[in-house]
């Protein structure tokens, strides 16, 4: 039986991104009860999904891209079948105004998964949280993998320092990517915009070491050693209508 385990290489090319995919699977089993439900935004072709299924995990799974959906479908056919994981594909608008209300009233979800920085293509993340506050049960936590601002490696790029004023000010900016925009927001963007569906509770660097650190915030120069972040969000049991 496969375990998802040798999809990582065949769908992530470079090893330094391999290994944020499997620190990042790792830290999501740390957070997940066993046998939960967990749900998977931007699922893309459904290596992760395919993992938290072979350990035991409902799977409820989105993505927008029809070609990516269909070969999500290809790979996880058997537990699609079994009904181990249900695959939403559909518009993001369709997703929030249908979707949701069903999955909600027909699982109990209280871990969100985004890895793999989907949501580092969103520009309306707080849109995204009050859905994904929605959808969720009491207590659950989101845990999101996103692009660094902060990565030093990014330093040799001219996009990173054109973008710096904007990033000073705003807290975020934007590069045109082949499909989409691609975002780098800072951490306190990222909490303001989940706010006040969410509560930022750690940042966590990208990488397998600090996947194995019982989820110890990283801080200062330590963060920009990776190309990616890993966010850990709690819900808020209340919160006001109105955005911060």
């Amino acid at each position: 039986m496969s375990t998802g385990e040798e999809d990582v290489d065949a769908t992530t090319p470079l090893e330094s991104d391999r290994r944020a995919r499997r620190a990042f699977r790792d830290l999501a089993l740390r957070i997940a009860a066993p046998g939960g439900c967990i749900f998977d935004f931007g699922a893309g072709c459904g290596s992760d999904a395919k993992f938290y299924a072979a350990r035991g995990f409902k799977v409820i799974a989105y993505d927008v891209d029809p070609r990516i959906c269909a070969s999500f479908a290809r790979r996880c056919r058997p537990e699609i079948e079994s009904g181990q994981i249900h695959l939403c594909q559909s518009g993001y608008r369709e997703f929030v105004d249908v979707h949701v209300p069903n999955l909600r009233r027909q699982h109990e979800i209280a871990v969100v998964t985004a890895n793999f920085a989907p949501l580092s293509l969103i520009d309306d993340p707080h849109e995204l949280f009050a859905t994904l506050h929605a959808l969720t049960s009491p207590k659950a936590e989101f845990l999101a993998s996103v692009l660094n601002p902060y990565f030093v490696g990014d330093m040799r790029y001219g996009w990173w320092w054109s973008n710096r004023l904007q990033y000073w000010r705003q807290g975020h900016f934007c590069v045109a990517g082949a499909a989409t925009n691609i975002f780098r927001r800072s951490l306190r963007d990222f909490a303001l915009l989940a706010a006040p569906h969410f509560t930022l509770e750690r940042a966590i660097r990208g990488l397998p070491g600090a996947a194995v650190a019982q989820l110890r915030s990283s801080r200062g120069a330590a963060l920009a050693t990776s190309r990616y972040l890993f966010l850990l969000f709690s819900k808020r049991a209340r919160h006001a209508s109105a955005h911060p």
